[in-house]
């Protein structure tokens, strides 16, 4: 009775450790950066940080549920909690509420709640499901084709949702594949893309289809790994075409403001009268949390003592600009911290995942770490105008409930498969 106890009691703590530390710190910036005034009401639950309390307390309830509920059930329902979150982000279509222009919320009372978060904990079951199976082989073109169906279809209901940075998370699942065995040349091609497509923007489609032709008959001759004649035209043609559809891409699909973003990020625009146009328009937000992030220094200003946070400087910044009121007020030395606890978590939960017996365990815990690293890499790559914006929050962080729910819901099924794996010979 004892050892049966134990067994139900044997979770990592190490993994919850570090999730309630990015908890608990990304509640105290969220009470610096939403405070108004010298007097603090703790408890007033209109103000951001009096809802996160909320959304914190209700946490604990829902990781006791994941926690009580046995590990198989989640491999048995996989299926049922993906076609159920599905079902949720047609509906939005019908009943969504639009906010700052993505129709990604439903609001039920005084509360709206954000259906495409807990799709990616969805997606994540579902991939793991089918990967699973016996008769699956990652290798095989046509299980390829069906895990990527699985994955496309949430991103692009999202993307009609004109939610472009949840869309992007979905990428992650690149790395799940790729540890199941996907190809390596899918890599190669996924880098040879990005790669001609910012060099075309950066320098022009001529340009770029003159070096790669440069490089391409460079490797052809004295490479090391010859290339076939046949490979290596159809590789020159690729980098053409890609050169010029990049091009056209940018400026007859891409809408205006998303142009500009990735304008700014790759310093296409020299006019200064524009430049300083578009940091006083939409690059206001970024502009000022780069200027809060700098003011902070090696040990930050103090806590609730930013002048850029206290000030309002960075609109809602207790959503996905939260690591600029980091960065300030807790300078070099808090920033890194934030930096550690990610990097350990996501570490930890890849180790885990290649404890585990089974292979839905494992490929479930990748699709974890995946999701906590993009989100992890692009908010705070945004933050720091790294790479252009995209509207992400950071993971346990972030303001929200919605989001601290669904990474809660991602982690902690993690947690309790981990925690039966001893039963899962």
């Amino acid at each position: 009775m004892v050892r049966e106890t134990n067994r139900h009691f044997k979770f990592d703590w190490i993994t919850i450790i570090l999730f309630l530390l990015l908890v608990g710190f990304g509640y105290l910036n969220i009470l610096s950066a939403s405070h108004s005034g010298s007097n603090i009401d703790y408890l007033d639950f209109s103000q951001p940080y009096g809802k996160q309390l909320i959304f914190i307390f209700l946490t604990f309830g829902l990781i006791v549920v994941l926690l009580a509920v046995d590990a198989k059930f989640y491999e048995r329902f996989s299926s049922i909690i993906y076609i159920v979150s599905m079902l949720s982000l047609v509906g939005l279509f019908i009943f969504g509420k639009n906010v700052n222009g993505a129709t990604s919320w439903y609001a039920i009372g005084g509360m709206t709640i954000q259906p495409s978060e807990f799709a990616k904990m969805a997606t994540a079951l579902a991939v793991a499901k089918y990967i699973s199976d016996l008769n699956t082989n990652v290798k095989n073109l046509a299980d390829q084709i069906k895990t990527l169906i699985i994955i496309a279809i949430p991103a692009i209901l999202v993307l009609l949702q004109n939610d472009t940075g949840s869309t992007i998370v979905y990428g992650a699942f690149f790395f799940v594949l790729y540890r199941e065995g996907l190809p390596k040349y899918y890599l190669t091609i996924g880098i040879f893309i990005i790669l001609v497509s910012i060099l075309s923007l950066k320098f022009g489609a001529g340009i770029t289809s003159i070096i790669s032709t440069i490089l391409i008959i460079g490797f052809y001759f004295i490479g090391k790994k010859k290339l076939h004649l046949f490979q290596s035209l159809f590789i020159l043609i690729a980098a053409i075409g890609i050169s010029f559809g990049i091009k056209f891409f940018y400026q007859s699909i891409l809408k205006p403001h998303q142009q500009d973003r990735i304008s700014l990020w790759l310093r296409l625009e020299k006019d200064p009268v524009k430049l300083e146009q578009m940091k006083k328009t939409f690059a206001y937000n970024l502009n000022e949390s780069e200027k809060a992030i700098s003011s902070g220094g090696i040990t930050g200003r103090g806590f609730m003592e930013g002048t850029r946070t206290t000030g309002k400087f960075v609109p809602e910044q207790h959503t996905d600009y939260i690591f600029s009121t980091v960065g300030e007020e807790w300078g070099f030395l808090g920033s890194a911290f934030v930096v550690v606890l990610f990097v350990l978590l996501i570490i930890r939960i890849l180790h885990l995942a290649e404890q585990q017996k089974t292979q839905f365990s494992r490929v479930y815990g990748y699709g974890v770490a995946s999701i906590i690293f993009i989100h992890f890499l692009i908010n705070i790559g945004m933050v720091m105008g790294l790479i252009p914006t995209i509207g992400i929050p950071l993971p346990m962080f972030s303001y929200g409930g919605s989001g601290l729910w669904a990474f809660t819901i991602l982690l902690f099924i993690f947690i309790k498969l981990d925690s039966n794996k001893i039963n899962e010979w």
